[in-house]
C-alpha cells in the first residue's frame, strides 16, 4: 500500500496541475481572428523595447499603454546586448527582459514577443553580436549549419528562461505570440534555395520549441505553416496571409520614422495613423501593432545605421521620454474604444462590402441583428457624402468614419477630437547654468607606442574593422611606417596621403601630428578617398590612422558583410608639376590597436575608474575645440519630477555618461539640409512615406540628450563628455521637458477637454466659437463668433485647474446667426 506521505505527495501534484491548468491561458486562431480561450479577439497592440527605456521607466510606460486602449505590448530580443561575448550573458538593468515581461503581466496586458533573434530595429548590427560575423564558417541569415546552431542556442535559452518563469500564456503567463526571424522575405532573393531551406529550418526549429503558443513570421509570404506571415509597413490593409486559416495581423505599423545624424526630423500625423489603422480593421483586420508606440533612447553604442541619431523618438504616441504624444495618443485612443466596442461584431460577423464609386467604400459588418459599419474614402482632395440606410454621411478626404450601429458616426479618423500638448524645455531651476558649472578636462592619452608605430599586433595589410574589433570600440587603430630619403622617387615638396575607407569617421597622425579629421556625409556615409597635405622627413616616418564606426549596418541582404574600417588602398603622393607618384602602402605590415586609452582601457567616464583623479581645473589653460578631449562637471538634479535633458549645444561629436551611466553618441553639429521641409501645418491626406511631413532644416538633428531620472542623485552628480571632433562646453546645460500649453478644436455638439498634464491652468491665450482659422500657435478668429464672450467663459472654467472641460453648445457660447452653412466650433489654446 502506499504511504500516506505518497498519497500526500500525489494529491499534491495533481493539486498543482489543476492548478497551473486553470491559470493557462489558450491561444489558437482562425482566419478571422486570434482566439483566446475559445473567443476571437481584436488586439490592439504597440511597440515597446525595453532597453530603449529604463525598468524605472517601464511601468509608467505600459501603463500609459493601457490607458491609451492597447491590449498588448511588444517587443524584440536584442541578441548583442544579451551576449555581447560570446556564452557571456547579460540580463540585468535595462537588459532584464525577463523583468519587463514580468512588468507586462502587472499592468494586465498581453505580450508579444519577437525573438528573431535578428531584430533589424535600426540596431547596431541588427541584433546580432559581432563575434557570429568572426566565427569560422559562418554565413548569416541563410542555411549554415555554424549560424543555425548559434541562432538555435540562443533560441532556446530565451524560451527556456520565459517558460521557466511560466510567462508563455499556455502556463498562464502574458505571452501570446513569438516570432521567428524578421522581414527576411523582404531580402530573400540572393540567398537563393539556401534562404528558402533556411526558413524552413527556422520555422521548424521554432516549433520544436514548445511554447503552446502561434509562431509568426512577418513580411514572409511563404511563411511555412504553422507560421502565420504578418505584415509590416504604413499601410496594410491590402494585405492578405497566405493561408486562409492564418488571421490578418499588422506587426508594425510605422507611427513615424527613425533619426539619422544630419537628417531632418520626420513627423506622420495622427490623421493618417488612425485612417492606416480603420482601414485595416475595415478590411478584416484582427491584430495591429504600433511600431513604435514608445520609441525611447539608443543608450550607449547600440544604434544602428550607420548614423542612426541616439533619439528614437519615431513619432510615437509616448515621446523619448515618456510623455504623451498629444494629438496622437488621444486621437488613437478614442480610435481604440470605438474598435473595442464593436469586438464581437468584427470578428464573429457577415461581411458586406458597397464600392461607392470615386474612391468610396462602405463594409458592413453584421451579427445577432447588430451591426457596424465603415466608410472609406481614399480620395486625398475631395470630401465625399454617402446614403446609408437613408441617412446622409459626409467622410472627409483620405478618412475613415466608424458606424458603431450603421446609424451614428462614432469616430472618425480626420476629426481630431483631442488636444495637441505644447511641450517646451525649462531651464534648470537648482542651478544658474551654464555659468554656474565648473569644467575640468584632460586630453586623450595616445600611446607612445603607437607614434613609435607599434599597436597590440601587426599584420600584412589592411584588416577589416570589426574583424579586430569585434565591436567592443568604435575605433581602431591603423599603425604603419614608412621609410624615405631625398633621392626617393616620391619625393617633392607637394606630398599627400589618400586614404580609401569604408569607416564613417577617419583621424591621420603622421610623426605623432595630428593632420585633421573628416566623416561621411552622404550615401553610405563612408568616407571613400580622402586626401590630405602632409610633411614627412628623411628616415622613418610613422603614419597613425584612427577609423571610427558610428553604429553597425543594419538592414539588407548580406549586411553583415558590407565592410567597415580603412578598406584601401592608402597611398602616399608625391606632385611634381602635372606628374604624380604615387606609393601604394596597403599591403605594408600594419599595427593595429583597438579603442582609445581614456575610453575603452582607462574608462574615465566610470566613477570607479583608476584614472578618473588626473582632471585639469577649468583655470588656466583650458582647451576647448580641439579633437580628443574629455571634458567633467557637476550639477545639482533639476528640480520636479519631469523628464530631464542635457543641451549639448556648442560640443561637436562624442558620447556622454551621468554617474557613469551612458546617454549615447551626440552629434549636435551635424545639422539637416536647409531644403525640402514640409509646409506647416503637414496635410495629411495622401500617402505617407518617411520623406513627407519633415521639419527641422537647417537646424542640428539632435541637441538634447536624456538623462533619465534613475540615473540621478539628490545631490551632486557627475557628468563625462568625450569629445572627438572639438567643442566648447560652456553652453552646456540640464534642462526639464514638460508641457508648456495646448490647444484644441471641438466641433459644435461635443464636449471640448483641455489638460496640463498635473499642473494647473494658467491662462488662455485664444478661445473663439465660431469658424475660428489657423492651427495651433497660430489661431485667428473667423467671419462668425457666438454673441458669448468664448475667452471669458474659458478663462472662468479652466484657469487654476488641471483639466477642464466645457460642452461646446450655442446654451453656452451663444447664437452665431453670422454662420448660417457653417459648420461651427470652438478652438482654444491655453498657457501651462
Amino acid at each position: 500500500m502506499a504511504s500516506l506521505l505518497e498519497k500526500t505527495c500525489t494529491l499534491a501534484i495533481i493539486l498543482a496541475i489543476l492548478f497551473c491548468s486553470s491559470l493557462a491561458t489558450e491561444v489558437t486562431h482562425d482566419g478571422r481572428a486570434l482566439i483566446i480561450n475559445g473567443e476571437r479577439k481584436i488586439i490592439l497592440s504597440g511597440s515597446i523595447h525595453y532597453p530603449r527605456s529604463t525598468p524605472e521607466m517601464w511601468p509608467d510606460l505600459i501603463r500609459k499603454a493601457k490607458d491609451g486602449g492597447l491590449d498588448a505590448i511588444e517587443t524584440y530580443v536584442f541578441w548583442n546586448a544579451h551576449e555581447p561575448v560570446r556564452r557571456q550573458y547579460d540580463f540585468n538593468g535595462n537588459n532584464d527582459l525577463i523583468r519587463f515581461i514580468k512588468t507586462i503581466q502587472d499592468a494586465g496586458l498581453y505580450a508579444i514577443l519577437r525573438i528573431g533573434p535578428y531584430a533589424c530595429a535600426e540596431w547596431n548590427y541588427g541584433g546580432f553580436p559581432v563575434w557570429l560575423h568572426n566565427l569560422p564558417g559562418i554565413e548569416l541569415r541563410t542555411a549554415n549549419k555554424v549560424f543555425m546552431d548559434e541562432m538555435k542556442i540562443f533560441t532556446t535559452l530565451i524560451v527556456d528562461m520565459a517558460k521557466e518563469e511560466k510567462l508563455f500564456a499556455s502556463q498562464g503567463g502574458p505571452i501570446i505570440l513569438a516570432q521567428i526571424e524578421n522581414e527576411y522575405g523582404n531580402i530573400m532573393a540572393p540567398y537563393g534555395d539556401a534562404g528558402k531551406a533556411y526558413i524552413d529550418w527556422c520555422a521548424n526549429m521554432a516549433v520544436s520549441q514548445n511554447i503552446g503558443v502561434p509562431w509568426i513570421m512577418c513580411q514572409q509570404s511563404d511563411a511555412p505553416q504553422p507560421m502565420i506571415n504578418t505584415c509590416n509597413g504604413w499601410y496594410c490593409h491590402d494585405f492578405t496571409p497566405n493561408n486562409p486559416n492564418s488571421p490578418k495581423m499588422w506587426t508594425e505599423n510605422w507611427t513615424g520614422w527613425f533619426t539619422n545624424w544630419g537628417g531632418k526630423l520626420p513627423h506622420r500625423t495622427a490623421e493618417d495613423v488612425a485612417y492606416s489603422v480603420a482601414r485595416f480593421f475595415q478590411t478584416g483586420g484582427t491584430l495591429q501593432n504600433y511600431y513604435m508606440y514608445h520609441g525611447g533612447t539608443n543608450f550607449g553604442r547600440t544604434s544602428g545605421g550607420p548614423y542612426i541619431a541616439t533619439s528614437y523618438d519615431y513619432d510615437a504616441p509616448l515621446d523619448e521620454y515618456g510623455n504623451l504624444n498629444q494629438p496622437k495618443w488621444g486621437h488613437l485612443e478614442q480610435l481604440h474604444s470605438a474598435l473595442h466596442s464593436i469586438e464581437k461584431i468584427l470578428t464573429y460577423g457577415d461581411v458586406i462590402k458597397t464600392n461607392m464609386g470615386n474612391s468610396v467604400d462602405v463594409t458592413k459588418y453584421s451579427y445577432k441583428n447588430v451591426s457596424a459599419c465603415f466608410i472609406s474614402n481614399d480620395n486625398t482632395t475631395n470630401d465625399a457624402t454617402v446614403l446609408l440606410e437613408g441617412q446622409n454621411f459626409t467622410v472627409p478626404a483620405w478618412s475613415v468614419s466608424i458606424l458603431a450601429d450603421c446609424k451614428n458616426e462614432v469616430y472618425n479618423t480626420a476629426k481630431v477630437n483631442t488636444q495637441t500638448s505644447i511641450m517646451v524645455t525649462k531651464s534648470n531651476e537648482a542651478e544658474d547654468e551654464p555659468s554656474s558649472l565648473q569644467w575640468s578636462w584632460r586630453g586623450e592619452h595616445i600611446l607612445k607606442s603607437i607614434f613609435h608605430g607599434r599597436g597590440s599586433f601587426d599584420a600584412h595589410g589592411l584588416l577589416e574593422q570589426k574583424a579586430v574589433t569585434n565591436d567592443s570600440s568604435d575605433y581602431l587603430w591603423y599603425i604603419t611606417s614608412v621609410n624615405l630619403d631625398k633621392k626617393d622617387i616620391i619625393w617633392s615638396n607637394d606630398m599627400r596621403i589618400r586614404v580609401n575607407s569604408s569607416g564613417h569617421v577617419l583621424h591621420i597622425y603622421v610623426n605623432g601630428q595630428n593632420l585633421g579629421y573628416e566623416y561621411g556625409k552622404t550615401g553610405l556615409y563612408n568616407i571613400n578617398s580622402f586626401e590630405k597635405k602632409i610633411k614627412l622627413k628623411p628616415g622613418k616616418n610613422v603614419i597613425a590612422l584612427l577609423s571610427a564606426t558610428v553604429g553597425l549596418k543594419n538592414y539588407d541582404s548580406y549586411f553583415d558583410m558590407v565592410p567597415t574600417g580603412i578598406t584601401g588602398p592608402v597611398e602616399l603622393l608625391g606632385i611634381r608639376g602635372d606628374v604624380t607618384v604615387i606609393k601604394n602602402l596597403t599591403l605594408h605590415t600594419w599595427s593595429y590597436s583597438t579603442g582609445l586609452q581614456g575610453l575603452d582601457h582607462d574608462m574615465l567616464f566610470s566613477e570607479r575608474s583608476l584614472f578618473s583623479t588626473k582632471w585639469r581645473p577649468s583655470s588656466g589653460n583650458f582647451r576647448t575645440n580641439t579633437t580628443l578631449t574629455w571634458y567633467k562637471t557637476t550639477f545639482k538634479p533639476p528640480l520636479g519630477t519631469d523628464p530631464v535633458v542635457v543641451d549639448l549645444t556648442g560640443m561637436g561629436k562624442g558620447a556622454a555618461w551621468v554617474n557613469g551611466m551612458s546617454l549615447g553618441r551626440y552629434w549636435p553639429t551635424f545639422a539637416a539640409d536647409k531644403d525640402g521641409c514640409s509646409l506647416d501645418p503637414c496635410d495629411y491626406r495622401g500617402k505617407y512615406d518617411s520623406n513627407k511631413c519633415v521639419y527641422n532644416c537647417g537646424k542640428p538633428t539632435q541637441t538634447l540628450y536624456h538623462v533619465p531620472r534613475s540615473f540621478l542623485r539628490d545631490d551632486k552628480n557627475t557628468l563625462v563628455l568625450f569629445e572627438e571632433f572639438g567643442g566648447n562646453p560652456s553652453q552646456v546645460n540640464f534642462k526639464t521637458v514638460t508641457i508648456g500649453g495646448a490647444c484644441r478644436k471641438a466641433y459644435e455638439g461635443n464636449t471640448l477637454e483641455l489638460s496640463c498634464n498635473g499642473k494647473a491652468i494658467s491662462d488662455v491665450k485664444f478661445a473663439s466659437f465660431g469658424n475660428p482659422q489657423g492651427e495651433c500657435g497660430s489661431f485667428q478668429k473667423g467671419s462668425c463668433e457666438g454673441v458669448n464672450d468664448a475667452h471669458t467663459i474659458l478663462r472662468q472654467a479652466c484657469v487654476g485647474k488641471e483639466k477642464c472641460s466645457v460642452d461646446v453648445t450655442e446654451n453656452v457660447f451663444g447664437a452665431a446667426d453670422n454662420c448660417v452653412n457653417k459648420v461651427k466650433r470652438l478652438a482654444v489654446e491655453i498657457v501651462c
